[in-house]
Order: C-alpha cells, then sequence, then structure tokens
C-alpha cells in the first residue's frame, strides 16, 4: 500500500530424525509458563539505576561508549547515501530524494547524472511527493519527529511552500487530476479512526473538500479518469480483502467497479485507469495465489488476465499514456523482475543491466517512451534509472556513493530454502532464507535477522549495516521468510494468523536446526535480531530456543500483543485485530497474554538490545520501555537506545549512525 531477477534457488532438503520434536517451542510447556506468569507478578526488587548518557536527541542506558578502532570502522559504512526516483515533473527533469546533510529531502535532476538541485529544506526528512502532468511544482508530504502525522505541502513552480492540511493528522498518497490543479489526498481529519479522500484546489487557497469518507472506513485515492470527471479510490479492509469504486468527482457518489450483484473478497494491491478510461487496470489475487495485472472493463465488468503467465505476485506496474506499453514488476521469491509489455508489437521487453535487488516505483513519462525506476542490490546504493524503450537503452541517472567502502567487498546472498516443522502432502514445508556467508574461513557466528510486518518479507538491497556485520565482526546474516511473510501466496501469509502465532515461532526453531548442520556456521555463537514484528519475533526466539541463543536485538519491537492493541494508533487498530486477534474477546486476550514477551520476560536470560522512538505511533514506545523494565527487574541484562526525535525507524542520519554503532558493540561483545 506504500511507495516501494530470476536465477536458480539452491534448494536444500534435509532429514532430521525427530525433527518436529528439536524444533517445537518451550513456551508450550504448561508448568513453565505458570512459574513466568508467577514471577511476572510477583513484587520486583529495588533496582539499581541504569548507567546513562545523553548525546543530543540520544538518550543511552546501559550501553558502553563504543570502542574508539571499532567506531571508526564503523564510521566508513555510515557514509554512503542513496537517492529514490520520485516522480517525472512536468518539464521533463526528474524529482528524486536523497541525503545531503541530516534528512532525505526532494531534489531535481535534469539530465542523466546531472546536478542535483536541492528543493526542500527540513529538519524532516521529506517522505514522498507527486508532481501534476501540467502546470508544475509538485506536492509533497512531511511529518515532525516521526509522528506520522504528515501534513501535504504544495510546492509552486516559483516562491514557498504551503501547507494544504492542518493540525496533528494522518495524510497521504497525493494523487494529481490531469488539469494540474486539483490533488486528491487521505486523511484522517474527520475521524481519527478513519482514512477519508479529500480533494484540494491549489489555485484557489481554499481549505480541502471531504469526496469521500466513512465510519471507521480506510480509503485511499488511486487516481483520476482521463476526462477528471471520477476518482478511482480504493476500500481496505485487510491485506487479503479489499474492493474499488469510482468516486464521482463532483459529488463523491460511488460506484462499485465490479458487478454489485457478484462482489467478490480480494486482495487488491494497486490499480489506475486505462488510458482511454474505458477500463481500470488492477493487480488483484482474486483467481489464485497470487496478485495478477488485470485490465477490468468498466461496461461489462469482464476482465482479461495481462500476466497470465507470471507464477509470482506482481508487485508494481505503469501504462505510457497512448496505451501502448506497459511496465510491470514481478516479485520472484524475494527479488524484482521487471518486463515491458509492447502490445502494439506483441513484444515482451527485458531491460538489461539493472542491479539484481529490488525494483520499484514504475513511471513513465509524457511521452510514454522513457520509463523512470529505482533499483538497488545489495552491492549497489539504490538510485534513478530511465529505460529508453526506443533507443533500447538503460540511462542511469543518479550515482550514489558507497562512501570509503570498496563495495567489491560487498556479499550477495544465496538464496536457500529449508524445512521446516510441518508438511505440505507428503513433503516437509519449504520455506525461503537469505544467506549472506563472510568470505573467510569458518564456522562463522549467525545473526537471524527476522523482518517485520508481518505482512511483510525480507528482500535483498542495499544495506551497510548488513554489510558491516559480515565484513567487519565476520558474522553470517540469515534473514528467513517465515510464514505469514507476503510474496508467497494468500495461504501462506494466513498460516500466522491469530491463534496460529506461535507456529512463525516454531519456524526459526527449524532454522536454528538447519544452522547446525551448516559446517560453516557456528550453532552455538547465534543471535536473533528483529526490528517491529521483527523484534517481537527476536524476542519470542529468545525466550522459546535461549539456550541455542548467544542474544537479542529488538528495534521497537512488540512486548505485549494486548497493550500494543490499546496503545497503537486508533486508526491501525482494527487493521492489526485482522493479523493478531481481537484483545477484547477474553479468550483471545488470555492466549495473547500467553505467547506475548512482557509475560515471559523472565525467561530472557541472555543479553538483550533494546532501541525505540520515542513518538512511534505503530508500536508506541511504551512496548520497548515495559520490557526492559521487567527484564532489569528479573535480574537480565538490558542495553537500551532511545531516540527522542524518532518514530518508527531511525530516519535520521545521526540517529541511524549511533544505532550502528551500538549494534556493532553489542555484536562485537557477543562473537
Amino acid at each position: 500500500m506504500t511507495h516501494p531477477r530470476s536465477f536458480p534457488a539452491a534448494r536444500i532438503v534435509c532429514a532430521v530424525a525427530g525433527f518436529a520434536v528439536l524444533a517445537g517451542p518451550a513456551s508450550l510447556a504448561p508448568r513453565a509458563l505458570a512459574a513466568a506468569d508467577a514471577a511476572a507478578a510477583a513484587a520486583p526488587p529495588p533496582l539499581a539505576p541504569p548507567q546513562h548518557r545523553e548525546r543530543g536527541s540520544l538518550v543511552f542506558e546501559n550501553i558502553p561508549v563504543p570502542d574508539a578502532a571499532l567506531a571508526a570502522r564503523v564510521a566508513r559504512y555510515e557514509q554512503s547515501r542513496e537517492a529514490s526516483f520520485v516522480d517525472w515533473l512536468a518539464d521533463g527533469s526528474m524529482l528524486i530524494g536523497t541525503r545531503f546533510a541530516d534528512t532525505d529531502q526532494l531534489h531535481r535532476v535534469a539530465i542523466p547524472l546531472g546536478m542535483r538541485e536541492q528543493l526542500t529544506f527540513y529538519e524532516d526528512p521529506v517522505e514522498w511527493a507527486r508532481a501534476p502532468l501540467r502546470g508544475g511544482g509538485f506536492a509533497f508530504l512531511k511529518d515532525q519527529g516521526g509522528d506520522e502525522n504528515a501534513e501535504v505541502y504544495y510546492q509552486p513552480p516559483t516562491g514557498a511552500a504551503r501547507p494544504l492540511t492542518q493540525g496533528s493528522f494522518i495524510h497521504g498518497s497525493p494523487v494529481w487530476a490531469h488539469d494540474g490543479r486539483r490533488v486528491a489526498f487521505y486523511g484522517n481529519d474527520r475521524d481519527s479512526l478513519s482514512y477519508d479522500v479529500y480533494v484540494a484546489d491549489v489555485t484557489s487557497g481554499a481549505a480541502p473538500t471531504l469526496l469521500v469518507g466513512g465510519r471507521e472506513d480506510t480509503w485511499y485515492p488511486l487516481d483520476w479518469s482521463p476526462d477528471d470527471t471520477k476518482l478511482l479510490v480504493w476500500k481496505y479492509v485487510s491485506i487479503t480483502e479489499s474492493y474499488l469504486y469510482l468516486a464521482d468527482a463532483a459529488t463523491g457518489a460511488l460506484t462499485p467497479l465490479d458487478d454489485p450483484a457478484h462482489p467478490r473478497k480480494a486482495g487488491i494491491r494497486m490499480a489506475k485507469f486505462a488510458p482511454d478510461g474505458r477500463g481500470v487496470y488492477v493487480v488483484t489475487d482474486e483467481d489464485g495465489e497470487f496478485g495478477q495485472l488485470k485490465l477490468k472493463d468498466l461496461v461489462t465488468h469482464s476482465s482479461r488476465n495481462v500476466t497470465p503467465d507470471t507464477l509470482w505476485d506482481v508487485e508494481d506496474f505503469d501504462v505510457s499514456d497512448d496505451g501502448r506499453y506497459i511496465a510491470y514488476v514481478v516479485n520472484d521469491d524475494g527479488r524484482s523482475r521487471l518486463t515491458v509489455l509492447d502490445t502494439l508489437g506483441r513484444l515482451e521487453l527485458a531491460p538489461a543491466g539493472l542491479p539484481e535487488g529490488r525494483i520499484g516505483n514504475l513511471r513513465f513519462d509524457r511521452t510514454g517512451r522513457r520509463l523512470a525506476m529505482s533499483a538497488e542490490s545489495p552491492v549497489a546504493p539504490r538510485d534513478a534509472y530511465v529505460y529508453d524503450i526506443e533507443h533500447g537503452r538503460l540511462e542511469r541517472w543518479t550515482r550514489s556513493e558507497a562512501g570509503p567502502i570498496d563495495v567489491g567487498t560487498f556479499v550477495t546472498p544465496q538464496l536457500v530454502h529449508y524445512p521446516t516443522w510441518d508438511r505440505v502432502g507428503r513433503h516437509a514445508r519449504m520455506l525461503s532464507a537469505y544467506v549472506y556467508r563472510p568470505r573467510t574461513a569458518g564456522p562463522h557466528p549467525v545473526v537471524i535477522l527476522i523482518h517485520g510486518g508481518p505482512e511483510s518479507q525480507y528482500r535483498p538491497g542495499w544495506d551497510p549495516l548488513l554489510q558491516f556485520m559480515v565484513n567487519e565482526l565476520g558474522y553470517a546474516v540469515v534473514a528467513p521468510n517465515v510464514r505469514g511473510s507476503s510474496g508467497y501466496g494468500k495461504s501462506f501469509l494466513a498460516l500466522d494468523n491469530g491463534p496460529l502465532r506461535e507456529d512463525a515461532v516454531r519456524d526459526v526453531g527449524s532454522l536454528l536446526v538447519w544452522i547446525g548442520l551448516q559446517p560453516q556456521l557456528d550453532r552455538d555463537r547465534v543471535v536473533a535480531m528483529g526490528a517491529s514484528y521483527g523484534g517481537y519475533m527476536a524476542l519470542a526466539t529468545l525466550i522459546t530456543y535461549g539456550e541455542r541463543l548467544r542474544g537479542g536485538i529488538d528495534f521497537m519491537g512488540i512486548s505485549n500483543f494486548v497493550s500494543f492493541l490499546r496503545d497503537t494508533s486508533g486508526y491501525r487498530r482494527d487493521l492489526r485485530r485482522t493479523e493478531y486477534g481481537d484483545e477484547r474477546d477474553n479468550g483471545t486476550r488470555v492466549f495473547l497474554d500467553r505467547i506475548s514477551p512482557l509475560t515471559n520476560a523472565g525467561r530472557i536470560r541472555k543479553p538483550l538490545l533494546v532501541a525505540a522512538g520515542a513518538n512511534d505511533p505503530r508500536v508506541p514506545v511504551s512496548e520497548s520501555e515495559q520490557l526492559v523494565w521487567r527484564v532489569r527487574a528479573a535480574g537480565g541484562e538490558v542495553w537500551y537506545l532511545l531516540a527522542k526525535d524518532e518514530g518508527h525507524g531511525f530516519r535520521k542520519k545521526a540517529n541511524r549512525d549511533a544505532y550502528l554503532e551500538t549494534v556493532a558493540t553489542f555484536l562485537q561483545r557477543l562473537r
């Protein structure tokens, strides 16, 4: 819902006697649970105050000052930057996002590898932007301190930017009408629990008008019809259930895209009008496990599959203004694969020379012959590229710096598949993982890097911290996609929902078994690490399989599902209940409390690093702080890093650098 290759996979299969027993979670023992609950309820002993220091907006508790030599090595990995394609400007130049100081700002680039002219200058990063096809200028989003209450700003061709919205509300997805005057976006100004669609006329100075709204509904604007009389809007219920409507641009009256007599529940990724206005292109999984690109006729309600031979999710697409070219990206087991269809010549074009990793934000220019995108890989920072279709060549528009590091030393991961604890038919279920191996002789200590979401996926891309762990600290990094990950079909996505939550933790237990069978990996030196939901997974792994781990790293993770669902931002609460369960139900509440790391914090006996942002609206900082207190009360060792001016993730360079240095110091100690 937000702004975002193919090579043979090494399939590794092993047979282990008693495999399910070896991978099973210790947390299923009722006696151990009762003891943990009793210990959690007991009055804690007086705690010695943690060692405390501050630097700018950062607070360090029980975190030693990094060794000077280690800090110098880390600093070399902190100097890289990336550049993302954002949009085409009306004059044919390119709008990009990159960082020259502490935060990402918008810049203009007129020609390939041309000078980057900075256009925005804020202390906080600019999050996203869109430019109209005519009229000049652009609209962009910016919040304060990571609170995600982004305002929509309009930057005219000349003069200062001005806000189109007011107040501490959430806004996003600016979409321009073809007339260059009106921009649609979503916001929760009217009701904090709902996303409504608003339209602002940037030439009038009047307040935005409410076009589409509902009670505790989530609406997003997607595209304007070619004649600007209709707005394509998306009613989002969950990742597996969404609906498309046409909104009258004058009255807001809604018409369902599908036949109202036969509505179909399906997951929708994205959609836009066909250039002739008679149909809508949509990525949907209505006919199978994966999201496919279809063209739906607005009159007959019939549809045809544009990507019939694709066996993975289509994750992005765009259509040229004349309709001749359709570009789409497929998520092929974690790597992006770009195809451009020439509908006139009935050809499939595959641009050569793109980094082998992630590709996103496809946009044709007004001529329909230049396709822009962002692309990155584990050995190449994200940059903006343009595929010139007429001349069949790929042009690089930005060249981002890796800093004083030879990227030739960076490691490309190996895609492996390992057996987990359950079966599909007569065979063990296989899960994918990306493995980064040091070039030195093993056996190597291991970091298990668990992605967030959980409706997300580990995708190999540019990551200096990961490369530092591999090249400088000698860790192998294994990044699994456990059940519940996206990218592997909607049935797989649902395998961890509600009461199945701990099944995903058991997948990490199976990965520990696999690691123990690899001669180049040291099964006695393993650290679990994750962010957001991945932070919960790292904590759950530390609790369930603590005897097999050296320690854990929890970055803004969920420590108690009940308090998380109570305290997360209101607009997110029902969306998360769909995934985790409704804590208002007594049985569900008991289950969620039982599996939560906070309940079992007394079983964390290995060193733990916790990091969080004070302004996090998704996983409130209280989730981290209550865990830190509980583990310390039980006698455990916890390092705690707090950024006062960040939200869900660290976006400012100084804070990211501090996090990298802290992780490096922690991992160095655990070696």
